[in-house]
């Protein structure tokens, strides 16, 4: 029994932690806050910025895609909620759902965010 703790301990000691998990999780909350920017925007129009809207790529997939900000802001909640989970290396299938939520909101973050959530999760509670 003894050496089972012993195997265990020397184990977890083994285990080397990166940087992955708190930089996919600093890249999901930015993708979260700015999506849910974005979807601030897109309900009440702060910005008449052109390009916007307007037939171009747009910044923000949720807001577009579905139409209603209110999807793109419980997307972007949900992403922020997880760069949390990311951060304490805490409940990877839930923090690795939000990292892929982050892609929604915006691509450039969160793919990064998943790639790394993915990479390391080894380092993560359950």
């Amino acid at each position: 029994m003894r050496n089972a703790l012993l195997r265990a301990s020397n184990r977890e000691q083994d285990m080397k932690k990166t940087r992955r998990p708190t930089i996919a999780g600093l890249l999901t909350i930015l993708s979260g806050a700015f999506g849910s920017l974005g979807s601030l925007n897109y309900a009440v129009g702060l910005t008449q910025a052109r390009g916007f809207g307007q037939g171009d790529i747009p910044p923000f997939v949720p807001s577009i895609i579905f139409g209603v900000p209110s999807v793109s802001t419980v997307i972007a909640i949900f992403a922020v909620v997880a760069g949390v989970l990311c951060l304490r290396r805490k409940r990877w299938r839930w923090a690795l759902a939000g990292t892929i939520a982050a892609t929604l909101s915006m691509l450039p973050l969160g793919l990064p965010a998943v790639i790394l959530a993915a990479l390391s999760r080894d380092e993560f509670e359950t």
